[in-house]
């Protein structure tokens, strides 16, 4: 229990720090529930896109995470702050290859069957959200030092202003107030851009690297080493989801805002487990660098079970109030009864998404970021994209169809990564860098 209580403590400010962001999207999306069906399902269309392809740059610097936690806990703070430039470097070269290809995304839309409408303000909004990437990358950078130093103050403060502003610029920018013309749909794409900004800026004053230092080779190959599969797990990951949203879109505007509306509200309960999977990447990473595997699986077991606990609650809440809760994205009532059978399933899969997000991140934390790539390729296309694809044509379910192929994929990815850590962690696990073993934690 002590070790629960621990991570808890650790993890309740990231978490919140995760949620945080996800609120963005959610009130992108309350915002602009308010225009109706087609612009709704235009933001979430683009989002999935956007995040389909960021995620992998967010996956990339997660890399970082283990090597600032071993780091930490092997008492070298010289290290671990050395690695915070060569972070912010890190972030700018996979702006630059993953900035291209997003802007591109939109270009296939219209070609893909989306209605014409619908791809018009997906575009806007996609273009408009692109310059947002770097700080988005800087900041997952700088957060990783941040989480690992437990200095996470500024991840709380910069949450909250970041999240005031957006509500403001949501509505200046999408319904044209204060002079400003009305942008629509696309105006919440240039809200959160500039919100990513604002919150770079206040953690850099927080987490600043000391002077600036050139690019070091070996420490980005290193990080990148961890880090691209770990965005090529969550590419995978997110990229399903995208690809469930375009097969939603073509079943027309109704099912694709029901679509945004559950995985709004999905994932921003995922946001509670995956700050659990980083503290319990923190903890685990802390342990491994002190030479002490036997903590760093009390640690990741104690993640598992609080990620289950946080998640059983966000189950109740899809399976008892599951109207009430659509109803504070969208006034459209057809939307909301579309909403409610997919909130229903949300529940279902709550458990098994939470076990699986904290299981990428204890793994992480030891150092294993190729098994978590694997389990989710093959949970989620060699199971989850079959059975979605037969329910909902095959079997006539629509856009309910595609959510029960989302579930069996979770689950599948769930027990995979349970079992890893099981294994990993039932013999020595060896730091990534050499440091000497420390006695004790934080």
């Amino acid at each position: 229990m002590g070790e629960l209580r621990k991570l808890l403590r650790l993890a309740a400010p990231i978490a919140l720090s995760q949620a945080g962001y996800a609120l963005m999207g959610l009130t992108d999306t309350a915002v602009v529930g308010r225009l109706g069906a087609a612009a709704l399902g235009a933001i979430g269309l683009a989002n999935g896109l956007f995040f389909g392809v960021a995620v992998i740059g967010v996956g990339a610097m997660m890399g970082l995470d283990p090597l600032f936690a071993q780091a930490l806990g092997a008492g070298d703070e010289a290290r671990a702050r050395g690695l915070i430039w060569q972070g912010l470097w890190l972030s700018v070269g996979v702006t630059l290859l993953l900035a291209l290809p997003i802007a591109a995304l939109p270009l296939l839309l219209e070609p893909a069957g989306i209605e014409p409408l619908v791809a018009r303000d997906a575009r806007l909004f996609l273009w408009l959200r692109l310059p947002g990437l770097w700080p988005l990358l800087g900041f997952a950078a700088l957060r990783a030092y941040l989480q690992s130093a437990h200095r996470l103050r500024a991840l709380l403060i910069a949450t909250v202003v970041a999240n005031l502003a957006n509500l403001g610029l949501d509505i200046v920018l999408v319904f044209g107030k204060l002079g400003f013309p009305a942008l629509g749909a696309p105006g919440a794409g240039l809200a959160t851009s500039l919100c990513a900004f604002l919150q770079f800026a206040i953690v850099a004053l927080v987490a600043h690297g000391g002077p600036l230092a050139r690019p070091r080779l070996a420490d980005l190959k290193k990080a990148l080493s961890v880090g691209i599969p770990v965005g090529l797990q969550m590419g995978a990951e997110v990229g399903v989801f995208a690809l469930v949203g375009l097969l939603a879109g073509r079943l027309g505007a109704q099912a694709l805002a029901a679509h945004q509306v559950a995985l709004s509200l999905a994932s921003f309960t995922f946001c509670f487990a995956l700050g659990i999977g980083q503290a319990g990447s923190v903890r685990v990473g802390w342990n491994v660098g002190a030479r002490d595997t036997p903590a760093a699986r009390r640690s990741g077991l104690s993640a598992f079970a609080g990620g289950a606990l946080v998640m059983s609650v966000a189950a109740l809440s899809f399976w008892l109030i599951p109207a009430q809760l659509a109803r504070l994205l969208s006034d459209q009532q057809e939307v909301i009864d579309a909403a409610v059978p997919l909130l229903w399933v949300c529940a279902f899969f709550q458990i098994s998404d939470g076990i699986q997000g904290v299981g990428a991140g204890v793994l992480r934390g030891a150092g294993d970021t190729r098994f978590p790539f694997l389990a989710n390729l093959v949970g989620h296309y060699a199971i989850g994209m079959p059975v979605a694809i037969v329910l909902a044509f095959g079997f006539g379910m629509g856009v309910i169809g595609l959510w029960w192929g989302l579930c069996a994929g979770l689950t599948a990815v769930a027990i995979a990564l349970l079992t890893r850590f099981l294994r990993l962690s039932s013999r020595e696990i060896v730091p990534l860098e050499g440091h000497p073993p420390l006695s004790s934690l934080p």
